[in-house]
């Protein structure tokens, strides 16, 4: 028997705010995050904005010692990870540890500390670089280090599968939940590439958005004018436990994670199937897991890269997929606000989509002020929709073609 799986708390560390509060309040604001970067100067870049996250002190948020031995992907992760706690009001120390397991997804990890170091190695030499630069870059640093803190010695992984790579620790933190083999997960992305040469590489394959003079508006999914994706920084961890567990409890229920769909293009490492045959099948995947027809889905959040062709495949696979009820389902993706934080998107999409079904208020996509006509999608009206729904997609798809669908019920019911 396969259990069902509540998402109970969620910590947020983005460039819209801090907290659940916090992020919903700039939603409603309706004002992107994005601007000029002061970080370093983009002034070598054809693309000179970014969403930068202004009020994060890791001296404020970690204890002395995590500050001092991790980078700021880690950082990001290990400030979410206990909001997610608090907000799920869990003591882990009231659970068996093997029985707790910590899943993230980051695109870079600590590729931009190890930027920041080589720096210094070029300048100083070798004793000008960190000794801790080796603990920051593996791979599983981020769920390590989260592990770490709190005594957790359950499942942990980091996967690197690029900007769907936060959803798809969801949907893996859901299934081994599901399946019994852990109580309580904590699950999601983090993101730190703000660095030169990081932020520069997208800026080299133009794939990112050069509307500098307006860094408000250059994030526009599905809007015609949309010329590249914008980058941000973040994270977001959330609490995903058994449904039954969060209810004997009394736990806060944002929503149930009912279905996960994971495909792979297998066709080219920066563009999608242009027909969207593998992000319709994963689409169709999670919808069948979550026992969901389509016609139920009230809402889908979008991936909605602002790119001109993933913006184009996802519409192309939304109308596969839903048929005579795609021109029905409202579609929004909320990257105008907090911009595309890679690995970490996903999550905090997620994380997003959990507020909106308990808060009753879907955002519309921001700076999608001419949709395109030939997408055919029904898009979120700017005033957003007073509305709460009752079953959601989630979609993200990322470099190498990677494709990850979550469907998320009410969790009430």
């Amino acid at each position: 028997m396969m259990r069902r799986v509540a998402i109970t708390g969620l910590g947020l560390v983005t460039p819209i705010g801090i907290g659940p509060d916090e992020v919903w309040a700039r939603l409603k604001e309706a004002r992107s995050a994005v601007e000029t970067i002061t970080r370093f100067d983009p002034t070598p870049f054809r693309s000179r904005i970014a969403a930068e996250i202004p009020d994060f002190d890791p001296v404020e948020r970690l204890t002395a010692r995590q500050a001092r031995r991790t980078d700021r992907c880690s950082q990001l992760g290990l400030a979410a990870a206990q909001l997610a706690l608090d907000d799920a009001d869990l003591d882990l120390a009231e659970l068996a540890p093997d029985r707790v397991g910590v899943l993230m997804g980051t695109a870079l990890g600590g590729v931009g500390f190890a930027e920041q170091e080589n720096t210094k190695y070029v300048h100083g030499g070798v004793r000008d670089v960190d000794p801790l630069l080796a603990l920051t870059v593996f791979g599983g640093a981020l769920s390590c280090n989260i592990a770490i803190a709190h005594g957790i010695s359950g499942v942990n992984a980091t996967n690197a599968m690029s900007c769907a790579s936060g959803t798809l620790a969801i949907g893996d933190a859901f299934r081994t939940v599901a399946r019994g083999e852990a109580d309580v997960m904590l699950a999601g992305g983090s993101e730190a590439p703000l660095y030169p040469l990081c932020y520069g590489a997208f800026s080299l394959i133009r794939a990112m958005s050069t509307r500098n003079d307006d860094p408000g508006t250059a994030s526009r999914p599905f809007d015609r004018g949309r010329d590249g994706f914008v980058m941000g920084e973040g994270a977001a961890v959330l609490v995903i436990e058994s449904l039954d567990r969060a209810r004997s409890r009394g736990a806060p229920i944002y929503a149930e994670i009912a279905g996960f769909g994971l495909t792979n293009d297998a066709f080219h490492m920066t563009q999608p199937r242009r027909d969207g045959r593998e992000a319709i099948r994963a689409m169709r995947h999670a919808l069948a897991e979550a026992h969901c027809a389509p016609h139920e889905v009230e809402w889908i959040c979008a991936h909605g890269s602002s790119t001109p062709l993933n913006d184009d495949t996802e519409a192309r696979a939304i109308g596969e997929v839903f048929g005579a009820h795609a021109g029905r389902v409202p579609v929004s993706g909320t990257k105008g606000w907090h911009a595309h934080a890679l690995g970490a998107s996903g999550a905090i999409e997620t994380a997003i989509a959990a507020l909106v079904m308990t808060r009753g208020w879907i955002p519309p996509t921001l700076n999608c002020v001419e949709p395109d006509a030939d997408q055919r999608l029904q898009h979120v009206p700017a005033s957003g929709l007073d509305r709460r729904p009752a079953a959601v997609l989630k979609n993200s798809f990322g470099f190498g073609g990677c494709n990850a669908t979550l469907v998320l019920r009410d969790g009430s019911m």
